[in-house]
């Protein structure tokens, strides 16, 4: 799906003359495509000269850095990892003949994916990914990984996410968003408890939530993931956390415990926004009064 949210990222703007651009035959090419949810424009990062940045209906979605498929520009997807990595040591799954199985709710230029496979390079992944077209261009794009290592879906997240088997999934990462915000129907108690059935018993479910100062939007969710999973945590950074800006909430539930060790801690507040965990107690004391909906 398009997405549009407040990221952080060390990159600027530098907009390209728009044109219709025809759909390129040996990677990225600068230019405006037409795809099914509106445009989706792709621009060379001035920073780097393997970076692209694509943006869709004129929000940054996305960057991809083709020489390095470990670099995560934004900041929340650097905080995703961070949680992923925590809960999945990579040397103890690359040394199992148990394989990640991790299912993307958007796909955006399937950004973590590219992370989750270089990560872990046995890993299992299907992208769902509403827009068709999109799909198909960042595919073309970015040389991403074939099946059965990266398979992508095109589809709804919810109407994908009822279809799928009871615990076949290590890990689900949900970042849909139409606009600035995600659609309500993938935030409800309904869709969460899908996501809580298609995850193993040990599985962990991560959100990108993003939201204004009130923090309306957060407390909601952490209401709804922590009514599900016996562990929820928080990132974000602490402006964001103290009210003040609007920003990305990553919220992460799972059944088993999230470790928060030092080393994890330190990587959080490492990069150009140090970033704040809440751990437990402390996430379902700030969900305390908001209804799961």
């Amino acid at each position: 799906m398009a997405k549009g949210k407040t990221k952080k990222s060390s990159r600027g703007s530098n907009t390209a003359p728009e044109q219709n651009a025809v759909a390129p035959q040996d990677g990225p090419l600068e230019g405006i495509y037409p795809i099914d949810t509106g445009t989706a424009e792709l621009e060379r990062d001035p920073y780097s000269p393997t970076g692209w940045l694509l943006r869709i209906n004129d929000v940054p979605s996305s960057h991809v850095d083709l020489a390095d498929p470990g670099h995560l520009d934004f900041e929340y997807m650097r905080w995703i990892a961070a949680i992923i990595r925590s809960r999945f040591a990579p040397e103890d799954i690359t040394e199992q003949e148990h394989k990640l199985r991790a299912l993307h709710l958007g796909g955006g230029a399937c950004s973590m994916a590219r992370w989750i496979n270089a990560t872990y390079p046995n890993a299992r992944q299907v992208v769902v990914e509403l827009d068709g077209k999109l799909a198909a261009l960042v595919r073309e794009w970015f040389d991403l990984p074939r099946a059965p290592l990266l398979r992508i879906r095109v589809g709804e997240a919810g109407a994908v996410l009822a279809t799928l088997t009871d615990a076949t999934r290590d890990l689900i990462i949900r970042d849909v968003f139409a606009g600035d915000q995600t659609p309500r129907d993938l935030t409800t108690l309904a869709f969460t408890a899908q996501a809580a059935r298609v995850l193993d018993a040990n599985g962990l479910y991560v959100v990108n939530c993003g939201d204004t100062p009130s923090l309306e939007n957060a407390r909601r969710e952490a209401a709804t993931i922590a009514a599900l999973f016996k562990h929820v945590a928080i990132v974000a950074d602490p402006t964001m956390l103290k009210g003040r800006r609007h920003g990305n909430v990553i919220i992460a539930g799972s059944n088993a415990p999230i470790p928060a060790e030092a080393p994890f801690i330190r990587e959080l507040l490492g990069g150009g926004v140090p970033a704040q965990h809440w751990d437990d107690a402390t996430v379902r004391a700030f969900a305390r009064y908001a209804i799961a909906i």
